[in-house]
């Protein structure tokens, strides 16, 4: 039984990852082509080749893809190499099926909406990709050798990287179409975010007071929200107490401060937010398991 779950998680994975491609395949060749939108890592560079030699971006993301994974399929581990090479395979595909079947939406030679729409629709795209594990390839890749040989944090190889596309794209675009570029650049990256991790992120509080169980009944009490005390150990006193830990709604923030001041106006409060929290007696997966029916 146990096996038939992996089995069912991995299809589920392999599906959406197809979908998400499909969005960011759809906004390359519908929105960012038309309207000469560069692009960031090899997709940008497919762009790049595109417009100057006419070669189809289908066919030179898998050829660029190809020497990266080569390189990388020891730094990716079994499971990151098989998404990954579906990652690439599915969006060449749907480069290929949205260039046989083009539905550009009518913008008007609308730039700001181009950019706008571009950086939402990708942003969904990619972030359902790697929500669900997987990876379009390319810097990715790259940016994990680099992490692993040198010591190169992730997220600097890839701004790096996709910076060094844009600037290339220079070659076929000017400087008007490149700031429209950076705003779908700066609108992925939030949509990214918030696709990836969700938008229903938490509040947790660390309450340092003198009356542990009287909040943390209150909180239970007023809010049905669950609490652990930790033990802890003043730096300074050395004297042994106990922190209220709670996490709950972003709604829940007021009331849950109004309790502390109430039992005690002198605790030392600390409010953090929490992305994803899992576990019973929370519902923040709740709109997640709504996001597709299995």
């Amino acid at each position: 039984m146990k096996n038939t779950n992996l089995a069912r998680i991995a299809i589920k994975d392999i599906l959406m990852i197809a979908i998400g491609t499909g969005f960011y395949g759809w906004a390359l060749i519908n929105i960012n082509i038309p309207n000469r939108l560069a692009e960031g890592g090899i997709s940008g560079i497919t762009l790049i080749l595109r417009a100057l030699f006419h070669w189809n971006p289908a066919y030179t993301n898998l050829i660029l893809n190809i020497p990266l994974l080569i390189l990388g399929y020891r730094v990716l581990g079994r499971r990151s190499l098989i998404y990954t090479i579906w990652g690439i395979s599915s969006l060449s595909i749907w480069l290929y099926v949205w260039q046989m079947i083009p539905m550009p939406p009518a913008l008007h030679q609308d730039m700001l909406i181009a950019g706008l729409l571009a950086g939402l629709i990708a942003g969904i795209g990619l972030g359902i990709v790697f929500r669900f594990g997987g990876t379009s390839g390319g810097t990715d890749v790259v940016a994990r050798i680099m992490e692993q040989k040198f010591g190169i944090q992730i997220g600097r190889t890839m701004f790096a990287l996709d910076a060094v596309v844009l600037l290339l794209s220079l070659v076929y675009i000017d400087i008007v179409h490149m700031m429209y570029t950076l705003i779908a650049s700066f609108v992925f990256a939030q949509v990214v975010g918030l696709t990836q991790q969700g938008a229903y992120a938490a509040r947790s509080f660390m309450i340092f007071t003198d009356y542990p169980e009287e909040i943390s009944h209150a909180i239970m009490d007023e809010l049905e929200r669950g609490t652990s005390l930790l033990k802890s150990e003043g730096g300074y006193s050395h004297r042994e107490q106990r922190v209220v830990y709670a996490v709950v709604d972003p709604s829940e923030v007021n009331t849950v401060q109004h309790i502390i001041e109430e039992i005690d106006p002198k605790a030392f409060v600390s409010i953090f937010a929490t992305q994803e929290q899992l576990g019973e007696g929370f519902s923040y997966l709740r709109p997640k398991k709504k996001f597709i029916l299995f």
